[in-house]
Order: C-alpha cells, then sequence, then structure tokens
C-alpha cells in the first residue's frame, strides 16, 4: 500500500515505518520541517496545508494519523494545553478536510487516540464499551475520535487507536524511569494502586498492521495490554527485572508540586483498560505480562 504517516518523528512512527517498508508498503512522511527528503510532505497541524502540499496528498491507500504534541513534556499552563487539543484535534480535522478534497482518497484511516478517553476510573474494568470519562484528557480524545471518525464521509475504514503507556527503551515513560531506577531511587508513586494500562512498543506496532491489514478492524480498540498492573506491582517488577531496591515512595504532595495537573493526571491517576475487541478479533500478544516485556525491552 501506499501509506501517509503523521506524528513521523515519534516514537511509534519510528518503530513502525522500518516494518512497513519491510512488508513492501510505500511510506509518506507528514512533516512540519523537510529534511529534504522526497517522501516529505509539509504541513502544520493546527494550520493545515499549502496549496501546494495538498496536491501531494492524492492517492494514498492509507493513512495512519499519530500527531500529537507530548502530554508528558512539561507542566499543563493553559498554553500546553492548547497545544495538545489543537495539535490532535485541529491536527486530524485539518487532514481529514485535505483528503477529503482529493479525488482519489484513502480506504483506510487509521488515527491515535488514548486511554485517556476512560479518565480515572479506579478499579473498574474498562473496555472499549466503557463510556468516556470526565476532565481534560477525556474531552480532548472525544473530540479527537470525532474529527478521525469523519474520514467515514469518504468512505475510508476508521480505526481508533486508544493507546495506553508505551513501553520502550528508547523513550516515552520507561526512558524516564530508568536513570532513578539505576540508581536505586524508583518507588510507588502516591498510594500505588493507581492502575497503569501499559503496552509494549513491538506489540502496538504489530496492533497498527493489523488494523492495517485487516478489514474486520473498525472503531476503537484499546491498545493495551491483557494484563495491567497497579503502580506498586509496576514499581516492584521493574525493580526486580533492573535488580534494584525501589524502597524510596514518592508521596501524592510532592508530585502535585513538582508537576501540577499534568502529574497529577498522568502519575496519580488510572485507568483498568482491557483489549477486548483485538482479542475478539484473534490478535495475539508477544508480551501479555509486564515482566516478560521489560526483559525482551531491557535485555
Amino acid at each position: 500500500m501506499k501509506v501517509l504517516i503523521s506524528g513521523a518523528t515519534g516514537l511509534v512512527a519510528n518503530a513502525l515505518i522500518p516494518v512497513l517498508q519491510s512488508k513492501g508498503h510505500e511510506i509518506c512522511k507528514l512533516v512540519r520541517k523537510t529534511k529534504g527528503e522526497a517522501n516529505e510532505i509539509l504541513w502544520d497541524a493546527e494550520k493545515g496545508f499549502s496549496e501546494e502540499s495538498e496536491k501531494k496528498l492524492e492517492g494514498f491507500d492509507a493513512v495512519i494519523n499519530l500527531a500529537g504534541d507530548n502530554v508528558a513534556s512539561e507542566r499543563w499552563t493553559p498554553e500546553k494545553k492548547r497545544r495538545i487539543r489543537n495539535s490532535r484535534v485541529l491536527g486530524t480535522r485539518n487532514l481529514v478536510e485535505a483528503l477529503k478534497r482529493r479525488e482519489i482518497k484513502p480506504k483506510v484511516f487509521i488515527s491515535a487516540s488514548a486511554i485517556g478517553f476512560y479518565g480515572n476510573r479506579g478499579d473498574e474494568i474498562l473496555t472499549e464499551e466503557s463510556p468516556k470519562g470526565e476532565g481534560f484528557f477525556p474531552e480532548v480524545c472525544t473530540e479527537w475520535e470525532a474529527e478521525a471518525l469523519k474520514a467515514e464521509d469518504f468512505g475510508a475504514r476508521v480505526v481508533l487507536l486508544r493507546i495506553g503507556i508505551v513501553l520502550a527503551k528508547e523513550g516515552g515513560a520507561l526512558k524516564k524511569m530508568l536513570l532513578p531506577f539505576w540508581l536505586g531511587l524508583g518507588g510507588v508513586v502516591g498510594s500505588g494502586k493507581q492502575w497503569m494500562s501499559w503496552i509494549a512498543l513491538e506489540d502496538l506496532v504489530r496492533i497498527i498492521i493489523f488494523s492495517l491489514e485487516n478489514d474486520s478492524v473498525q472503531g476503537a480498540i484499546n491498545c493495551t495490554a491483557p494484563n495491567p498492573v497497579t503502580n506498586y506491582e509496576f514499581t516492584k517488577t521493574l525493580g526486580k527485572v533492573l535488580s534494584r531496591p525501589t524502597i524510596l515512595p514518592i508521596p501524592s504532595l510532592a508530585i502535585k508540586f513538582l508537576f501540577g495537573e499534568m502529574g497529577e493526571t498522568l502519575l496519580l491517576e488510572g485507568n483498568r483498560v482491557l483489549p477486548k475487541r483485538l482479542q475478539d478479533l484473534g490478535f495475539e500478544f508477544s508480551f501479555p505480562n509486564l515482566e516478560d516485556a521489560l526483559r525482551e525491552i531491557l535485555k
């Protein structure tokens, strides 16, 4: 297939693109700054496309929309929250509207979302049938998904990837944890009871390709391993894999003081999300269990 990818310089895309190319797919990247490569199309998520760039959107078989401002890079000031929302909602809207104006439109539109859709739900078991939660990020995810679903207007099969905590040595949450854990400074965050619904990067890449190549995949799918864990379990498992102590807890007040709303939402809250639709569709995880995943990632 001829595949267009936004968010092409991010953690997920960097792992995904080589695998797609190895399977014979032709890749084109949406970028904000060009490196002068032939397979690049310039765009701005909030402003959209120039007339010249939009013409290059003709004839793609599939689009994988992974663009979005990093939610964990800094405190959630009003300006940061504006960037988080607009990079996702306006970016997806501008991309879908530009594709809609093309003569030959993609048959598949795969768009990132997040398990933040469900909000903070305690011990409640959540599947794709569960309603959205309350708060800033559930609202962003709801708007984000609504814009992606508009690709159905031109006949595309739309897949919404509700992605959990992506575990990879190259980036994301795990990379930030490794140094303090190696130094023996890792510990339970807050109460430790908050759920962490995680996914190994390798399995996420396989889910995206599974969604691309199987017409039976449509609508929202939870991209999480089938065995979520509490923060306490995660902390103890990572310490075990690294052979490091995990005896220094991080109090909730410290998280709120240091990181504000961002820390409270991403570190102290959580949800227990299961990949019901993927399992119903017969997808088999390479890493269903946390310890096996961490040992493979950190080997």
